[in-house]
This record gives structure tokens, sequence and C-alpha cells, in this order.
């Protein structure tokens, strides 16, 4: 049983610690309502779960015909109808299709915003827990009491609180409008007449006029020269073959014709340098030896006439 000085939970935590979506989803609830903590949304969790298990439970029953479960249904409709989170002459199914931003929208907090009475969801929170917000004469504290359909008109200050004073500079000002707008339905339009039915019909019978089609203008062709006849050429004759011109040297390559004869009397000149007087000797006895010969040949050339 435990002790009644600690309660009991009242509230589910969620299955799992670290789910992605869950978290920005609740992120995304507490910067929308000014929530304090996580704990308000799983409370809103937890009502909106017993709601749904309830009317699953008696839509499962419904076709039985017992009286005890129309009882049921048409008393947890009646309440949700109290609350302001269905509309009256709602069924069970549509308790099926409730979120918990249908239950956290009818906070004192939120409402107290929509009103107009703060400027933002967490000054609302703060005014009510200052004991600015009174429901009819009584003084709330509570963030988080759900205001009934009844009730919802009595909100406003307490009779003590200096924020009744219109210049007080934590009032909103009068141009400061936090209900939710509305947008305006359109005008159904006239149902148009049976001659203007039947003008429509012939303009849309009627084609456009089509207008004719542009040729794309033909490209000019090119005039060629006059082609002269051939000539008729004799089989026997045939045309002179002109001699074919050698191609011009380029200047580079007649430069190295005329510097390989240089280059080859430049590297002849070390090699008769390294032959010394090996090579001086050769020249003196050659020298001699062309007198002798010369004399041979004298005599010989004597003999020959005589």
């Amino acid at each position: 049983m435990g002790k009644p000085k600690f309660s009991r939970k009242k509230y589910e935590t969620p299955s799992h610690p670290w789910q992605e979506d869950r978290i920005k989803l609740e992120n995304e609830l507490i910067k929308k309502y000014g929530l304090k903590n996580k704990k308000e949304i799983w409370k809103a969790e937890t009502r909106l779960k017993k709601y749904r298990t309830q009317a699953r439970e008696l839509l499962a029953k419904v076709s039985t015909g017992d009286p005890q479960i129309k009882k049921e249904s048409s008393q947890l409709l009646i309440h949700l109808d109290r609350v302001n989170i269905l509309p009256t002459n709602s069924t069970l199914d549509d308790v099926l299709a409730l979120n918990t931003e249908s239950i956290l929208s009818r906070r004192l907090q939120t409402l107290t915003y929509l009103k107009g009475l703060a400027n933002t969801p967490t000054h609302a929170r703060q005014l009510i827990s200052h004991g600015h917000i009174a429901i009819g004469t009584r003084r709330i504290t509570v963030p988080s009491y759900v205001v009934t359909r009844d009730e919802e008109g009595e909100i406003g200050y307490t009779a003590d609180s200096p924020l009744n004073d219109t210049m007080h500079p934590a009032r909103p000002k009068a141009d400061f409008r936090s209900m939710q707008v509305s947008t305006p339905e359109k005008p159904e339009e006239s149902a148009p007449s049976t001659t203007e039915k039947v003008k429509k019909d012939e303009t849309k019978n009627v084609k456009p006029e089509e207008k004719p089609k542009q040729e794309p203008p033909k490209p000019k062709e090119k005039t060629k020269a006059p082609i002269s006849p051939k000539e008729d050429i004799p089989s026997d004759k045939k045309p002179e073959e002109k001699p074919k011109q050698e191609p011009p040297k380029p200047k580079e390559k007649i430069k190295e014709d005329r510097e390989k004869p240089e280059k080859k009397q430049i590297e002849e000149l070390p090699k008769k340098a390294q032959a010394g007087k090996v090579d001086d000797k050769k020249t003196k006895k050659e020298e001699e030896k062309t007198p002798k010969e010369d004399k041979k040949k004298t005599e010989d050339d004597k003999k020959g006439d005589s």
C-alpha cells in the first residue's frame, strides 16, 4: 500500500530512454506549450492512454447490446465534451483519433496565453504560479489545471493583482493578440445560370484560329564555278610527269652541314698532337726518299727515249 505521505506515481514513463524521434517531439512540445519538464507530457500521454483503452474496450462490447456498455460510453463522451476535448455529438471512434496536443491545449497555462493575458506561454506559467490568474473568484496556482467548457470564459486576473492596471509594464499591450485567429471561410459562389453555362460550353467548343505556320527560310546554295569539260587525252601519250622538287632543307640542317667539316678538323688536331715526334721522323724519311726516286725515274725515261 505504501505511505500516504508519498503517493504513487500517476504517469507512465517511456519504455526506452533513448529514442531520437520521441525526444525531438517532446522538445518541440515543451517549447510550444512552455512546459517545465517532460513529466507533464508523460502525464498527458497517460491520461490519453486511459481514454483510448476505455473507448477500445467499449467498442468491442457495443455489438452485444448490453445497456451498461451504452451507459459507460455515453458517460465517457459527456466527460470529454465537458472538458472540451471533443465536440458534442461525437462517437467512440473520435476518441481513438485524439493525440497529446488535444489534452495539452486544455491546460490553464495555454488558455491564459491564448486569452491574451500573457505575452508568452512561459510568462503565463509565471503569472499562474505567482497567483495572478483566477477562474471567476477562485485563485488557481496550478498551470496544469484542466479547464472545462464553462470555466473557459471566466479566466482573468485576480481582484488584488496589480496587473488589473492597464498601464502596468508586465501586462501585455492592447495591440497584442495571442488568440488563434480563425481563417475566414471563402463565400460560396452563386450557381451560374443556364445562359452562362451555355455560353461557357460554346466558348469551350470554339477553337482559336490557328495561325499559318511560317516555313523557315531555306539556306542559300553555294554557287560553284562552271566546270570545263575535260580534254580527251589519247591513250598512247601519257601526261608528262613533273620532276619532284626536293623540299628545301631547313636552316638548322644547313648550319649543321657547314659545321661538320670544321668539327672533323678540330677532332683531328688533338690526334696529331698526341703523335708527337714519331710523325716528324716519318716526314723527314719521306722527304729524303723523294729525290732518289726522282733520279731513278729520269734515268728510266732517258733509256726509253734511246
